[in-house]
């Protein structure tokens, strides 16, 4: 009896009895990094706002952002602002969490990692002077403070932060290089991963060179999973991206953009009135005609519940792509049609 009361008059088990639903995202103190060949992800938000550093020097300003009710302060270390190079780190430990998840495994904040498999799932050389410079980049994640509003899962608090709460090596090799890390993650970035506040990234944007084109991609990303094209005004996109260049000068290198036209799944072209249009690739081809009618955010909402861990706007996508194969036949309801699409995906485990 004392038992059934204290979980508020339900018993622990029985047919016809009421239950606990199991612990989908059970919790360990320690998390060991070793799945091979993680898909990338990132989280939304600081996918939306600019957060890190495009410099490729020690940048040492304070920034302040607002953005919709959203007021972001990012405050340096001696070391400077964190790099958005630095935050190749963040996507391969949140790639490793939601990979873990999505298998069933426990996680938790703290991350050990091999510095080895790190460098190469990033696209970086393995060189001595990598490991050096993977260790300057710990620095000024756990140095950088972040004091916002931003919303994550469910809830808003303002906070501050670092990137990282801490970090120490574990372990190193006899020619000193590092070969086992200890990360502990922020709990308002562990929060985004545990609500699944993430997005799929092409492995090629390892592969972008320069700090913008990075910047760049991840807005593209955020803003067109839902849609075939995102059309911005240069300003806008100015203020998105934290770029201090001059507003001549960001234009000039979107047009450099435009010219080499390598962006991972994404399009760039320039409009008049000084707007910028970037277009999925996947949707290019497609032949003209009429568009399937939005999804409601319960259609949405329900697609996660039955592809837990999927990023559902590429899956809007894809279905899309889908509809549109199949001769963009009339539909009575595009959500019904859609969530029909997800559970055939999700029975045949693709």
């Amino acid at each position: 009896m004392a038992a059934a009361m204290s979980m508020g008059g339900r018993t622990p088990g029985g047919a016809g009895q009421g239950t606990l639903l199991p612990d989908r995202y059970p919790q360990v103190d320690f998390f060991i990094c070793d799945i091979l060949d993680a898909i990338p992800k990132d989280d939304m938000a600081t996918m939306e706002h600019p957060v890190f550093s495009l410099s490729t020097r020690p940048d040492r300003r304070i920034l302040s952002y607002e953005h919709r009710g959203t007021q972001i302060e990012v405050t340096p270390s001696v070391k400077g602002l964190a790099t958005i190079h630095d935050k190749d780190i963040l996507i391969f430990c949140i790639s490793q969490l939601m990979a873990a998840i999505n298998a069933g495994r426990a996680v938790g904040r703290t991350l050990t990692l091999r510095a080895h498999d790190l460098l190469v799932a990033t696209n970086r050389e393995t060189s001595g002077d990598a490991y050096r410079r993977l260790r300057e980049a710990f620095e000024r994640l756990a140095g950088t403070r972040i004091t916002t509003n931003i919303v994550t899962g469910d809830k808003e608090i303002t906070s501050g932060f670092g990137l990282i709460e801490s970090w120490e090596i574990v372990r190193k090799s006899r020619g000193g290089r590092m070969m086992s890390v200890s990360i502990t993650l922020s709990d308002w970035l562990f929060r985004a991963v545990m609500s699944k506040s993430v997005l799929t990234l092409s492995r090629d944007y390892f592969r972008l060179r320069k700090p913008l084109e990075r910047r760049i991609y991840e807005l593209a990303r955020k803003h067109c999973g839902r849609q075939d094209s995102w059309r911005v005004s240069v300003e806008v996109l100015l203020n998105k991206s934290g770029s201090a260049s001059p507003r001549r000068v960001f234009r000039k290198m979107i047009r450099d953009m435009i010219e080499t036209d390598h962006l991972p799944d994404y399009e760039i072209a320039e409009e008049p009135g000084d707007i910028i249009r970037f277009s999925s690739r996947n949707r290019l081809t497609e032949t003209t005609g009429p568009e399937a009618p939005p999804l409601s955010v319960a259609a949405m909402a329900q697609a996660r519940s039955l592809l837990p861990g999927a990023d559902v706007y590429a899956l809007e996508a894809e279905w899309r792509g889908f509809w549109a194969a199949s001769g963009r036949p009339r539909l009575r309801s595009a959500d019904a049609a859609f969530l029909g699409f997800v559970k055939k995906k999700a029975a045949s485990g693709a």
